[in-house]
């Protein structure tokens, strides 16, 4: 199975503080990686890194798309690493508030799109139709999430565990190969959590899609991830199945602060 992406030996310094110290890592397609770590240990840094927010320190990421050369990301614009296969949620949602839902998936299809501000100005006839497509895209994305119900809905107005799923909606109208999730089960009840899971479970299989998961639902984490990555102070410290990180004395007394025979469950 080959990579998607490749991380290697990345560096991340702010100022005297090295937020990530050598990290390396790698995501085969249709896998699901997890990536954890107490709070402060580097994970959304890396996501910053990986999306283009950062510019790393030193070391590389690698991306490999499905067709075409593979492409060292470094430096590049938010909106190239788009195209090039890879969309993300955030920890803290990033709706557009006054938008309606159809509208914030809209917005996420546009980076596929080929019109340029000539076509916005003018509308020729492949604009009016690719802004057709562009609709009925997004509004099956709504149909496959569970959220056509509040199509018509301002964002704003969701409940809090529908605006997580229009995040994932907005994320996959980018048509990514590799979707980045930033803790997308925080502050979800058990019910929530749970059609999460499904969902994700379901974008491997069905979308045959590579998935980074940071979370701190280890529940969640140990059902859905094939394979482990554990940060703290911004380096790795394991990595391994669930199973094995489960019951790694080193990542148990990173969580828990003193050393233990109990396990991450």
């Amino acid at each position: 199975m080959s990579n998607v992406l490749e991380v290697k030996n990345l560096t991340m310094n702010f100022g005297g503080i090295k937020a990530l110290d050598r990290v390396s890592l790698e995501i085969k397609r249709n896998q699901i990686v997890a990536l954890i770590g107490p709070n402060g240990a580097g994970k959304t840094t890396l996501f910053n890194c990986l999306t283009g927010i950062y510019t790393p320190t030193a070391g590389d990421i690698i991306v490999h798309p499905p067709q075409g050369k593979s492409r060292r990301i470094n430096g590049m614009k938010i909106n190239q690493i788009t195209e090039l296969g890879l969309a993300r949620t955030f920890q803290n949602i990033r709706l557009f508030g006054g938008m309606t839902v159809l509208e914030n998936v809209m917005i996420g299809r546009h980076c596929r799109t080929k019109s340029g501000i000539a076509g916005a100005i003018f509308l020729p006839k492949s604009t009016r139709g690719e802004e057709n497509d562009i609709v009925n895209q997004s509004y099956s994305i709504l149909e496959y999430i569970g959220l056509t119900k509040y199509v018509n809905d301002l964002a704003r107005n969701l409940p809090y565990g529908a605006q997580r799923r229009l995040e994932i909606a907005r994320a996959l109208a980018c048509d990514p190969q590799l979707l980045l999730l930033d803790e997308p089960a925080a502050g979800m009840n058990p019910q929530e959590t749970r059609e999460l899971e499904g969902l994700i479970v379901r974008l491997r299989k069905e979308r045959h899609l590579s998935i980074l998961l940071i979370d701190h639902d280890m529940k969640l984490v140990m059902n859905l991830a094939q394979k482990i990555f554990v940060l703290d102070y911004g380096e790795e410290i394991a990595r391994g199945t669930p199973q094995e990180i489960a019951s790694n004395p080193v990542v148990i007394k990173a969580y828990l602060g003193v050393e233990t025979d109990a396990e991450i469950n």
